[in-house]
């Protein structure tokens, strides 16, 4: 039963362990209440996301799929017509397996709902397109790398509340009844008035680079693109933005500016890391005051804390962020309110539940603006960690700049293999890298 999955599955910060997914045999509903699913990026994440919409109704079938690299394409689709297994609701003849960067639009076409789930820097183009052939749309967070890309996603996110679209943005936190419930009663005053926050993604770790032989320097960072900049933007924007979205939600704003601080250790240095820290502190500050201090960090043999405290004038909450604990105390330490999430509701599938469900009902969901939000204040954290500067909102919001030499590269540039990657080595195999105070941001 769903019951009994959401009780046995592994969540990870990605979503769903790929192992963990059941085999599953039901079956969808024949005839005009069939929702076509299509899904853009094939890796874990995406193959996590089309399992969860293919269990969110039974009248579901995914027919196109869509990705650079054949072999992730292949395995993704193993797996999901493996635990669907002749159900029908994996129904996707190989003239529907696309492979290319251009691939997309094709596949869009075929589908009433798409899954966006490529590496970030393509997440702008991919909503434009959703948006412009009128399909309702789930994009996994970030929605972009920079600023420009997150004007692009404010600009199709208004014309797709002009066609009553449906975009479900993957910030699942903002789906868990755990938050919802801690969320609620911050509203009802149980904390008071909030006075400062901390926030927290710390545990091991990144990989390394994977050079296998034959493959191009684009290859290889699309490959490994948490490791890269323009691919994915560093842990700031990849993970921190889910507590920072928590923490915008919970304050009911963004924040007017941020500072910080951020590297890499001396140990971690050299070109099998990419670019990105493993360490970085931004402070935010909000328009009423309130400042959250916000850390990321992946170190070998450092305790690991991924969570949200949000301090009030009457009290306290901390929330877990892979835990079912979410607890408010008073300024005296005890324990108002301890929530039991046992068998809450998984997160991750609750997204797709409420998506197809509204799709049905002809209701509207759009979580477009929040999302563009808390993905533009991870931005401009970024922003203030590598430079070492104080950021504003505006000035970071309207800015050009970015962080890999080719400033002028979209995602609609990178057509074939053959496509220069925007960040390239130098002569020694080493990948340039943010120097605060002396990384400079023209805003």
């Amino acid at each position: 039963t769903r019951r009994d999955f959401i009780k046995t599955s592994a969540l990870t910060a990605g979503g769903l362990y790929l192992g963990t997914l059941p085999i599953t045999n039901s079956a969808y509903a024949h005839g005009n209440d069939t929702i076509k699913l299509a899904l853009i990026g094939c890796g874990n994440r995406g193959t996590g996301a089309a399992f969860n919409a293919l269990n969110a109704d039974d009248g579901i079938k995914l027919v196109a799929m869509v990705d650079v690299l054949e072999d992730r394409l292949e395995q993704s689709y193993n797996i999901l017509s493996s635990r669907f297994g002749d159900s029908g609701k994996v129904d996707v003849p190989e003239e529907n397996q696309f492979i290319g960067f251009e691939k997309y639009k094709e596949a869009i076409a075929l589908a009433d709902v798409v899954i966006l789930a490529t590496p970030t820097f393509f997440r702008p183009l991919h909503f434009e397109e959703v948006v412009s052939q009128g399909k309702h749309v789930f994009m996994e967070k970030p929605l972009a790398v920079d600023a420009m890309g997150i004007r692009r996603v404010f600009e199709a996110g208004k014309i797709a509340k002009e066609k009553n679209l449906n975009v479900v943005v993957g910030l699942q936190r903002r789906y868990q009844n755990k938050y919802r419930e801690i969320y609620q009663r911050i509203q009802n005053g149980e904390i008071g008035d909030i006075i400062s926050g901390n926030i927290y993604w710390n545990e091991g770790p990144f990989g390394t680079v994977d050079r296998s032989a034959g493959r191009s320097e684009l290859e290889t960072q699309i490959r490994n693109q948490f490791l890269f900049m323009w691919t994915a933007g560093g842990q700031i924007l990849d993970q921190l933005i889910h507590n920072i979205d928590i923490a915008n939600w919970f304050i009911g704003a963004h924040p007017i500016s941020a500072q910080g601080m951020g590297g890499r250790f001396d140990e971690i240095t050299g070109p099998e890391y990419g670019q990105v820290y493993d360490h970085n502190f931004i402070e935010y500050t909000y328009s009423n005051g309130v400042i959250v201090a916000a850390q990321c960090r992946r170190m070998a043999n450092t305790f690991n804390q991924v969570a949200e405290k949000i301090v009030g004038s009457e009290g306290s909450t901390y929330t877990h962020g892979f835990g079912s604990d979410g607890v408010i105390r008073d300024r005296n330490g005890n324990i108002r309110y301890d929530h039991d999430g046992e068998n809450d509701a998984n997160p991750y599938q609750v997204e797709f539940d409420e998506l197809i469900a509204s799709i049905r009902s002809g209701g509207i969901i759009d979580n477009t603006e929040r999302g563009a939000t808390s993905t533009m204040t991870a931005i401009m954290g970024f922003m203030a960690a590598y430079t070492g500067q104080v950021i504003h909102w505006d000035d970071a919001l309207h800015s050009n700049a970015r962080f890999y030499p080719h400033h002028d590269m979209n995602p609609e540039d990178l057509v074939s293999w053959d496509t220069p990657a925007p960040v390239m080595p130098d002569e020694n195999g080493n990948y340039p890298i943010p120097v605060p105070g002396q990384t400079q941001i023209n805003v």
